[in-house]
């Protein structure tokens, strides 16, 4: 019964929403819904969203230009006038002065008085966050393989960003040399502090003994977890090439004394066995579901019942993050493998894999990724 009601309720709201949509889709409607003064803030809210959708691509490279001639840290000591600025950028005053009105109406750059150019607030918050700025300077090869989008959904093109992670497609990942790691490596290290911190601000590291990163990079998530618990030893497990980068920064950070670093490939090599708590950050939406299982699956057998295991990653559907499955959606596409899944989809993984005990955790910025929580069984 319950069944046969939901079906009803689905079909009414099915009919309800195309009602909607060719109601909208008038241009009658349009003009009316402009005229009214209740229905016009709804239609120039709807407008400005459209004008977002087909300029986006204008606006993102507004912002990496920006990074990329240092615009935040050149304005982050104070405002300055045109020309010094465009002696700085190394950009004629009027291309300068282009660059600078775009970052404006971006609120990436503000006017001040005196005819100088300050920082605007989206502005500054980049300037204090070089991990974002790091990834804002990545996007290029994402456009690039963007330009062509339909080849790249027929399968008519090799896209530039599966050679960057060039692990996405070998059967035989371990065999990757320094040099072949190196660029992805430094990206990740350069991008994993503002997701450790969410994540570590989420959920308190200190009530475990031994935590055990997969996936872990150059280390930079379980350095972050070791100074948040001092008593909390640590495992990095990653490509053999990728995990000498990690030992290395472990040397630095003083966390090698109580550091375990696993070279291997976490797909078909066993994992180290006594942890109590196992991360996967932003390494199961890099998978397909055959390859998300088989490490699910293998983290499962390391791990003893009640074990917590924490994938720490952007999820599809999160309220106030949907426009990521747009990006992750593409991102993946591009990579040449994975895709961003809803929580109940990662949940549906985890079950075939041992796990239950599930638990999304509230965090500040869905934006930059989720935290589910899982428990061996």
């Amino acid at each position: 019964m319950a069944q046969i009601l939901d079906r009803l309720v689905g079909d009414w709201l099915d009919r309800l929403r195309a009602r909607r949509d060719r109601l909208i889709a008038d241009p009658a409607f349009q003009r009316w819904s402009l005229a009214n003064p209740l229905a016009r803030i709804v239609a120039r809210r709807r407008a400005r969203a459209a004008l977002d959708l087909t300029a986006g691509f204008v606006y993102s490279q507004v912002l990496f230009t920006c990074a990329r001639l240092r615009l935040f840290d050149i304005l982050i000591d104070g405002p300055l006038p045109l020309p010094e600025l465009a002696d700085q950028l190394g950009l004629p005053a009027e291309a300068a002065r282009r660059l600078l009105d775009a970052a404006v109406s971006l609120d990436l750059a503000e006017r001040r008085s005196g005819g100088r150019y300050g920082l605007g607030q989206l502005g500054a918050a980049f300037a204090g966050n070089r991990a974002a700025l790091s990834l804002v300077e990545h996007q290029p090869l994402l456009y690039a393989d963007l330009a062509d989008p339909l080849a790249l959904l027929r399968g008519e093109k090799r896209a530039v960003l599966a050679d960057y992670w060039p692990y996405s497609d070998l059967e035989k990942p371990k065999a990757l040399a320094a040099e072949q790691v190196g660029p992805y490596s430094a990206l990740m290290a350069a991008s994993q502090p503002m997701v450790a911190q969410e994540a570590l601000d989420a959920y308190d590291i200190s009530r475990h003994k031994r935590l055990m990163d997969v996936g872990g990079g150059e280390g930079v998530f379980l350095c972050a977890a070791a100074a948040r618990a001092p008593d909390l030893q640590v495992t990095l497990v990653d490509l053999p090439a990728v995990a000498d980068r990690a030992r290395a920064r472990f040397e630095a950070a003083g966390v090698l004394p109580r550091a375990q670093v696993c070279g291997g490939d976490f797909l078909r090599d066993p994992l180290p066995k006594g942890a109590d708590v196992v991360t996967l950050i932003r390494i199961v939406h890099d998978q397909d579901d055959d390859r998300a299982l088989a490490l699910l699956r293998n983290v499962r057998a390391a791990l003893e019942p009640g074990a917590t295991l924490l994938i720490i990653e952007a999820m599809s559907g999160v309220k106030g993050a949907e426009p990521l499955d747009a990006y992750y959606g593409f991102y993946t596409l591009a990579m040449g493998r994975g895709e961003p899944r809803r929580v109940e989809e990662i949940e549906a993984l985890l079950r075939q894999s041992g796990f239950g005990g599930f638990r999304l955790l509230r965090n500040a910025l869905p934006t930059l990724t989720s935290i589910l929580v899982a428990k061996a069984v």
